[in-house]
C-alpha cells in the first residue's frame, strides 16, 4: 500500500486518539477488555461467511468451523438442544432483534407486534423495513413493559397472534420484562402458546444473566422462540457484532437455496463478517465459565458502588438486579460530554463493564457529579472542548487548572 506522508500523519494522529480514549466509555455498554493478538495475522485474507456455516460452500475461504462451535455454545447458554437451534453471528444487536422480527413475521405474516416504550430505538426501524403492524406499550416508571397496558391493547387489537417483544436489560434503565409474566398474563386471554411469539432482545444481558445466581428468565427454557446478544458489549469486540439464536423449525421457514454459493441461506445480511466469528470463538475458548462469573461480579461490585457511592451523597441512584447500568439523575452537559454519558430527559446511566478494572472512573465521575450539586464549589470550566481530557490524580480525583474554587 502506497500512502502519502500526509495521510500516514493522519492515521498515527487518529492512532494517539483511541490510545487516549480507548478506555474514556463510561455510558455506553461496550467492554474495551480484550486482546485478539493471535487473529491479527488472518486480516490479511477475505474471509467471507456466506451463507448457513452448518453446510459447505463454494466460497472455501470461510470461518464456518468456529463459528459453528460459537452457536453451540450460545445453544447451551440459552438452554436449547443445539440440533433444535439455529442462529448466527450478525454485524450487531439490530440485525439480531431484525432476524427474531422477521421470523415472527413469517410464522404469522398478520400480526401485530407489541414493545415497550422503553425499547431500543433501533425497533421502530426494523418494523418499517419489515411493513409489520405494530403497537408501542406503555412502562412502567423503572422501565419495565407496564403488563396490564400490554393485555389492554391486545385486547383492544383482538389479536390473536400477537408478537411479543421484550427486552432483557432496556437501554437507559437495565429493565428485564418478566417473560413468565406475559406468557402468563397471554394465557389468562386465552392466548395459547402455540399463537404467539415471543422474541427476547438480551443485547447486554444476554452475556450477564447466565452467569449469577439468580437470573430473571431469559432463555428458551423460559419460553422465548428468538434471543440477541451483542458481541461487543460483555464480551468485548474491536468490531461491532452480535449473536442470535432461533428455533431450528421457525428458521427453516426463511431458508432459500443460492445456485451461487450453492448452499442455503438464512440470514439477513448474506455475505458476512468471517473474522468477527473468528474473534467471539477466542473470546469464548479464552475464558472458563468461572472466569466469566469472576468478571460479571467484578462489573456489578462496581455498579453497586456507584449506587452506594451516589445515595451516601444524596443523589437518587439505583440499579435493577443483576443490572451493570446505574441510573441517576441527569448532571450538566458538561459533565455529561465529559464521560459520555447517554442521557434520556431527565435521566443519565453509567454502565460498568468489565474493563473498568478500579473504580477510578467510576469515583471522579461521582466526585463531579457531587461537587456540582454543592453550590460555590465550582465553577464551569472556560474551555468546554476539552473538558473531557481532565488528567486523574493517583487517587481517581479530577483536577485541572482550568477550574476555580471559590
Amino acid at each position: 500500500m502506497t500512502m502519502s506522508s500526509a495521510d500516514k500523519a493522519r492515521l498515527d494522529a487518529f492512532w494517539q486518539h483511541c490510545l487516549k480514549h480507548q478506555y474514556f466509555n463510561i455510558g455506553y455498554p461496550e467492554n474495551a477488555e480484550f486482546d485478539y493478538t493471535p487473529l491479527h495475522r488472518f486480516l490479511r485474507f477475505s474471509i467471507n461467511n456466506c451463507g448457513d456455516w452448518a453446510q459447505p460452500s463454494n466460497y472455501i475461504l470461510n470461518s464456518f468451523d468456529f463459528e459453528r462451535e460459537v452457536m453451540a455454545y450460545f445453544a447451551e447458554l440459552f438452554a436449547i438442544p443445539h440440533e433444535d437451534s439455529w442462529g448466527y453471528v450478525t454485524n450487531g444487536g439490530t440485525e439480531g432483534n431484525m432476524f427474531g422480527c422477521y421470523l415472527a413475521r413469517e410464522m404469522f405474516p398478520d400480526a401485530t407486534l407489541y414493545y415497550s416504550k422503553d425499547t431500543h430505538y433501533s425497533v421502530a426501524k426494523i418494523l418499517k423495513l419489515l411493513r409489520i403492524k405494530c403497537r408501542a406499550v406503555e412502562s412502567q416508571p423503572n422501565g419495565e413493559i407496564d403488563y396490564d397496558d400490554l393485555l389492554a391493547k391486545i385486547a383492544v387489537d383482538q389479536e390473536r397472534h400477537p408478537i411479543i417483544f421484550a427486552n432483557i436489560g432496556t437501554t437507559m434503565r437495565g429493565a428485564v420484562d418478566d417473560i413468565l409474566v406475559i406468557q402468563q398474563r397471554l394465557a389468562e386471554a386465552g392466548i395459547a402458546r402455540e399463537d404467539y411469539y415471543l422474541h427476547a432482545d438480551a443485547a447486554l444481558s444476554g452475556m450477564i444473566l447466565p452467569f449469577v445466581d439468580n437470573p430473571q428468565p431469559f432463555s428458551f427454557a423460559d419460553g422465548v422462540d428468538s434471543i440477541c446478544v451483542s458481541g461487543h458489549k460483555m464480551i468485548g469486540s474491536p468490531i461491532p457484532c452480535g449473536i442470535v439464536v432461533a428455533k431450528r423449525e421457525a428458521v427453516e421457514r426463511i431458508s432459500v437455496e443460492v445456485d451461487y454459493i450453492s448452499a442455503s441461506d438464512k440470514t439477513i445480511s448474506g455475505s458476512r463478517n468471517g473474522h468477527t466469528p473468528m474473534m467471539m470463538w477466542a473470546a469464548l475458548r479464552s475464558h472458563s465459565p468461572a472466569q466469566w462469573r469472576r468478571r460479571v461480579q467484578h462489573s456489578l461490585n462496581t455498579a453497586q458502588h456507584a449506587v452506594d457511592r451516589m445515595r451516601a451523597a444524596g443523589i437518587d441512584a439505583w440499579r435493577h438486579d443483576n443490572s451493570i447500568t446505574v441510573v441517576f439523575p441527569c448532571p450538566s452537559a458538561r459533565i455529561a460530554r465529559k464521560y459520555s454519558l447517554a442521557t434520556s430527559g431527565d435521566t443519565a446511566h453509567l454502565i460498568t463493564t468489565p474493563h473498568h478494572q478500579d473504580t477510578r472512573m467510576v469515583d471522579a465521575l461521582i466526585d463531579e457529579v457531587i461537587a456540582e450539586r454543592q453550590p460555590g464549589v465550582w465553577r464551569a470550566p472556560r474551555d468546554h472542548a476539552e473538558s473531557r481530557d481532565l488528567p486523574l490524580t493517583a487517587a481517581g480525583r479530577v483536577f485541572d487548572a482550568r477550574f476555580d474554587v471559590i
